[in-house]
């Protein structure tokens, strides 16, 4: 009777930590799953959770409705986080982590814009960005410049391309205000330009710096993630909308005051 009794208990120890070990490997997927829910927007799309995105994620370069275009290079900076190392996984691992607390009158104001979502800046939620984010990431020294620049990212007809440098020809005296391979047209600093704008249907290129174009992108990230909530792209419930809102809105912010990362600027 001892050593039936032993045995039962060996048997159900041995249940016991099978059963542990299955509970852990659901806490674990569980954990990557409401990562993925967290992570993934039309500006870094889930093709799992956003099956209606693949055919434009698929493309090598893409063009919204005669908007902003990227090829493969570029389409990197629309991407939130980077599968070259294990380092970006700890910072995205944080920022779930993280702590925050709902603004109820930014909340509000999103509420009252998401009825009838539009691009017409009049409404208080895109009156207070276009104050506090947009007007500041997009103020440069080339004011003039910068306003064309604006203007083409709320039309969507901004063209954003890598340049290879080593190749770019010299540029002319008469054509200095467009930069150049070593001059950022926007910043007017001498700074090493690996990209290039076009705007609209213009045939001038404009030649920018890493960080110029890191502040281009988050603005344009802000514009395509509003545009996929208007045209009902977007299937997250509207707290959710409403943080990845603050985050674009927190790229900005962090991008205008230098910080960015060089493979996405």
């Amino acid at each position: 009777m001892v050593r039936e009794a032993n045995v039962k208990q060996a048997a159900a120890e041995k249940r016991l930590k099978e059963a542990q070990g299955k509970i852990d490997v659901l806490q674990a997927e569980v954990t990557a799953l409401k990562t993925l829910v967290l992570t993934s927007t039309p500006s870094s799309p889930n093709r799992q959770l956003h099956p209606q995105l693949q055919s434009a994620g698929s493309r090598g370069s893409y063009k919204h409705g005669g908007g902003h275009v990227r090829n493969k290079s570029i389409s990197g900076a629309f991407q939130t986080l980077s599968t070259k190392s294990e380092a970006p996984a700890v910072s995205k691992q944080s920022v779930v982590q993280e702590e925050r607390e709902m603004d109820s009158i930014l909340f509000a104001e999103f509420l009252l814009w998401k009825e009838q979502p539009s691009l017409d800046r009049s409404s208080a939620f895109l009156g207070r960005i276009y104050k506090e984010d947009i007007g500041p990431c997009l103020s440069f020294t080339r004011s003039e410049l910068a306003q064309l620049v604006q203007s083409a990212v709320e039309s969507n007809s901004l063209t954003i391309e890598p340049v290879a440098v080593s190749a770019l020809p010299m540029v002319k005296a008469s054509a200095s205000e467009r930069g150049g391979p070593k001059k950022c047209a926007l910043s007017g600093l001498s700074r090493i330009c690996r990209h290039r704008i076009k705007l609209g249907d213009k045939e001038n290129y404009y030649y920018i710096s890493p960080s110029s174009r890191a502040r281009i992108t988050a603005v344009c990230n802000f514009f395509t993630y509003i545009r996929y909530i208007q045209q009902g792209l977007v299937r997250h419930d509207v707290e959710q909308m409403f943080w990845e809102v603050l985050r674009l809105r927190k790229e900005m912010t962090v991008v205008k005051l230098g910080f960015y990362n060089p493979d996405q600027g």
